[in-house]
C-alpha cells in the first residue's frame, strides 16, 4: 500500500482499550464487544487490550498497563480507549502524541454515577474533562452523552455521535405469554449497582396495593455485593422476598424466556447513557416503566413506555399500581413498543455507524504509514487483563 500522506479514507488498524475482560455483561461491555466483532466483520482489523488494574480511581497497575497498551500499538493504527478506562492514559497520552491518533469512546461522564461524593465526583469530572481535551476525537454512546461533552468545552468537531444497535427478531414477538395465574410479571436486567437504583424500584413496589404481579431481577450480584446484601435487606423488610427474585447474570437462552413472560420490563436508574436494554425490550415487544434520566427519554418513544422523574419513588408507585392493575393501559404501551421496534437499527447497521464516526474523527489528524493488506503485527499484542473494577462504576 505504501505510504500514505494526510488522512486515509478508512482506518484499517484499530487498538480498542477496555478495562478488564472484553467478554462482560453489562451494557457498556456488550457495545464494545459488537464493535469489535462487527468491525472485524468488515475487514478492520482490531487489536483488543484488555488491561490490568482498577478502574476508573486508576491505579498504578493500572497506568502501568495502559501505558503499555500505548507503547505496543503498531504504527498506522488508532487507538480507542473505552470511556472507563480513561483515567488511567494521563502518562500514556504523552507518550501517543504525536505518534498515533487516540480517540475515546465515551458511554457517559464518569462523574455522574451514583455514590460518589460531591468531592470525589468534581475531581473525577475534571480528570476527565481534561483528558476528553487531550484526546483527538471522541465517540459519543448517546446525543445525551455528547451533550455533556459539549458542556466541558470539547468542539463540536472534535465529538461523533453513534448509537448501539439491537438484535431484532425475524419473527413477531410480543409481550406476556398467555396465562392463567393471572400474575403480572415484572422483568429488570441491570447489573445490581448504586447507579441501577434498584432500592427505589423495590420501595415503589412496597407502595403498591395490588398484589398480582412478580418482579425478576437479572444482572450481577458479585460486583457490588455492598449494594447486593442492602438490596435483599430491603426486599426482606418490606415482606417482598416471595415476590422479588434475585437471577444473578443468566445466560441468553434463559433471558429469552424471561422476555417472553415479560408483561413490564422496570428499571429506576439514576442515569443512563444510552439504555441498551431499552431497545432490548422494545424489540421484543415489551413496554417500559422508567426514569427520565441522561439519555432514557431520547431512547424510548412515550408511546412505549412511562416515564418518571429519577428517584421519586412516589411516582413510580404510583405508575406501577396503574399499570399492574390495568391491562388495557399495558396493551396499549404494548402496542407501542412493537410500533417502535420498526425503527429500531440492527448491529450490522449501528456497526457501520460507528465505523463512520471512527473514520470522520480520524481524518482530523495524520495516519500512517499503513501496513500492507493482511501483514501481522509487529509483535504479539497482549495487555495484561484482570482488571478490578470499582463497583459503582460496573456498567
Amino acid at each position: 500500500m505504501g505510504k500514505l500522506r494526510g488522512f486515509a479514507a478508512l482506518i484499517r488498524r484499530i487498538v480498542f482499550a477496555v478495562p478488564g475482560a472484553l467478554a462482560q455483561r453489562t451494557g457498556g461491555y456488550l457495545y464494545a464487544q459488537r464493535v469489535v466483532d462487527g468491525l472485524r466483520a468488515i475487514g478492520r482489523e482490531v487489536l483488543v487490550a484488555e488491561l490490568a488494574g482498577c478502574f476508573p480511581q486508576a491505579d498504578e497497575a493500572a497506568r502501568g498497563a495502559a501505558e503499555a497498551a500505548v507503547a505496543a500499538a503498531p504504527q498506522g493504527s488508532v487507538v480507542v480507549i473505552d470511556g472507563l478506562a480513561l483515567p488511567a492514559f494521563d502518562r500514556a497520552l504523552m507518550r501517543a502524541t504525536g505518534r498515533l491518533p487516540v480517540l475515546g469512546f465515551i458511554h457517559h461522564p464518569l462523574a455522574l454515577e451514583t455514590g460518589l461524593s460531591v468531592g470525589a465526583a468534581a475531581r473525577l469530572g475534571a480528570i476527565e474533562s481534561a483528558l476528553w481535551s487531550r484526546l483527538d476525537g471522541l465517540i459519543c454512546a448517546s446525543p445525551a452523552t455528547a451533550r455533556e461533552v459539549l458542556a466541558a468545552g470539547i468542539l463540536p468537531s472534535r465529538i461523533a455521535v453513534a448509537e448501539p444497535g439491537v438484535d431484532v427478531p425475524s419473527a413477531d414477538v410480543g409481550a406476556g405469554t398467555e396465562r392463567f395465574d393471572g400474575l403480572v410479571r415484572l422483568l429488570c436486567v441491570a447489573t445490581i449497582t448504586p447507579r441501577k437504583n434498584h432500592q427505589m424500584l423495590v420501595k415503589a413496589l412496597a407502595r403498591v396495593r395490588a398484589t398480582g404481579w412478580r418482579l425478576d431481577c437479572v444482572g450481577s450480584l458479585d460486583r457490588d455485593p455492598a449494594t447486593v446484601a442492602s438490596l435483599r435487606r430491603s426486599i426482606d423488610e418490606l415482606g417482598l422476598a416471595d415476590r422479588i427474585t434475585l437471577h444473578g447474570e443468566q445466560p441468553d437462552t434463559w433471558l429469552a424466556g424471561a422476555w417472553r413472560e415479560a408483561d413490564l420490563f422496570v428499571l429506576a436508574s439514576d442515569h443512563e447513557g444510552y439504555g441498551m436494554v431499552y431497545t432490548e425490550a422494545l424489540a421484543q415487544g415489551v413496554p417500559i416503566v422508567a426514569t427520565s434520566a441522561g439519555a432514557t427519554p431520547d431512547t424510548i418513544p412515550a408511546s412505549a413506555c412511562r416515564l418518571v422523574p429519577p428517584r421519586d419513588v412516589a411516582a413510580l408507585a404510583g405508575v406501577l399500581e396503574a399499570l399492574i392493575g390495568s391491562g388495557g393501559q399495558r396493551q396499549t404501551l404494548r402496542d407501542g413498543a412493537r410500533r417502535a421496534r420498526a425503527t429500531l437499527v440492527p448491529w450490522p447497521a449501528a456497526v457501520r455507524r460507528w465505523a463512520n464516526a471512527l473514520d470522520r474523527l480520524g481524518e482530523r489528524v495524520p495516519i500512517g504509514p499503513y501496513p500492507a493488506p493482511g501483514a501481522r503485527p509487529e509483535a504479539p499484542y497482549n495487555v495484561a487483563s484482570g482488571a478490578r473494577l470499582n463497583a459503582e462504576h460496573a456498567r
